[in-house]
């Protein structure tokens, strides 16, 4: 090679690499606008420790959670408390949201990516808002279209069609941005919808030893009772032939241990008159409950619910309790007599609203009284035919 093709040679590698930086430098471009860089947080300055309220807002639907002395709140709710590990997952995942992909859209655009103003139309975005306490705004995101992951050519999963499934989603950091981002979680739980933020801890009634049910129809209602945790359930006041079946009553026998809800209402919106039944239980720590069942609508049954307690002040000794065991009894009792007054107090707070119950959660204790008792009309027929 002599002099002259070396330096032919030198000068198209110079303009090669030129080139090539110049292309990557373009391609970088096209990673962020507008502040967006690829794998920068998207809100980088929220201080979720601040936060005390949250708007989440699509087309005619909103919700606000509210923090009020150390408790969330859902206001659309009249201020029923909110899931507080549901709001404590959504802020540190806000918080550490990455852009995956950026790029520069114009307003003509933001329709394709469902990133319109918030509103009835179409193809408008939900739109999320942090709060501090004195209401100025920390933080706030427009949620878009998701961002869709196709499924390899033959591999469809059932029921995600050509689509595949949703992996991610585009968001609006500001109003009237020219650039849109992409994140890598499509936030699927991030919904105006009242009834999915509310804090589900509910009743749970223990060691019954007494269960009632009145119904309107008064021949339908029913009591049972047992003396002991291990004792069998009696029907009180059972009349002449009337004999519980052991199969029928065990659905009973543990009411609200695990009831749900799926949604509240304030008590005044309680339905009256005499179409409601009652149910009573009360249990060996002294709880009293007393629930109030509204007709079923909606697939749901509108209750209410009354607590009162009797619980015990003192330790009863037993007359061979020995001297060295009485610290631990005392300690023993001290720690019980304290989970029942918490229990107690957690319970009482939520005997103020209308609790809307799925019929799988009461629909097995609000059996009548014929469906308890054996059925005597096979015996019957069998010692006829013995005859």
């Amino acid at each position: 090679m002599n002099r002259k093709q070396f330096f032919i040679l030198l000068v198209v590698v110079v303009v090669l690499g030129a080139a090539g930086w110049l292309v990557r430098q373009r391609s970088s471009d096209s990673w962020h606008h507008g502040g967006a860089v690829l794998g920068q947080k998207l809100l980088p300055d929220l201080p979720i420790n601040d936060v005390a309220q949250i708007t989440i807002k699509a087309g005619a639907d909103q919700v606000t959670l509210a923090r009020e002395n150390n408790l969330w709140r859902v206001k659309e709710r009249s201020d029923y408390p909110a899931g507080f590990s549901q709001i404590s997952d959504l802020l540190v995942k806000f918080a550490d949201l990455k852009v995956v992909q950026s790029e520069d859209v114009g307003p003509s655009q933001m329709g394709r990516f469902e990133l319109l103003p918030p509103g009835t139309g179409s193809n408008t975005a939900t739109a999320i808002e942090f709060k501090d306490q004195s209401g100025k705004s920390l933080g706030s995101l427009l949620l878009g279209k998701k961002h869709m992951k196709k499924s390899p050519a033959g591999s469809a999963m059932p029921g995600m069609g050509d689509e595949g499934w949703p992996d991610g989603r585009y968001v609006l950091t500001a109003a009237g941005a020219a650039s849109v981002a992409l994140i890598s979680d499509p936030l699927d739980t991030v919904q105006p919808k009242a009834d999915q933020w509310l804090n589900k801890d509910f009743l749970n009634v223990e060691n019954p030893r007494s269960i009632a049910v009145q119904f309107p129809e008064a021949t339908n209602s029913w009591k049972l009772t047992r003396a002991s945790e291990t004792n069998d359930w009696a029907l009180a006041d059972a009349k002449a032939g009337e004999k519980l079946d052991s199969s029928k009553i065990s659905s009973v026998t543990s009411p609200l241990s695990s009831a749900s809800f799926n949604d509240v209402a304030p008590r005044a919106a309680a339905s009256a008159g005499g179409s409601n039944t009652v149910l009573t239980i009360e249990t060996f720590d002294g709880f009293a409950y007393v629930a109030t069942v509204a007709p079923k609508k909606d697939d749901n049954y509108p209750v209410t619910f009354a607590l009162t307690a009797n619980l015990p002040t003192a330790r009863v000794a037993a007359k061979d309790e020995k001297a060295e065991d009485k610290a631990k009894l005392d300690k023993d009792f001290a720690t019980h007599q304290k989970t029942l007054t918490d229990k107690l107090a957690k319970e009482q707070a939520l005997t103020n609203w209308v609790y809307q119950l799925p019929g799988y959660s009461i629909e097995e204790i609000l059996k009548t009284r014929s469906q308890l008792l054996e059925d005597t009309s096979t015996n019957s027929t069998a010692t006829t035919t013995e005859k």
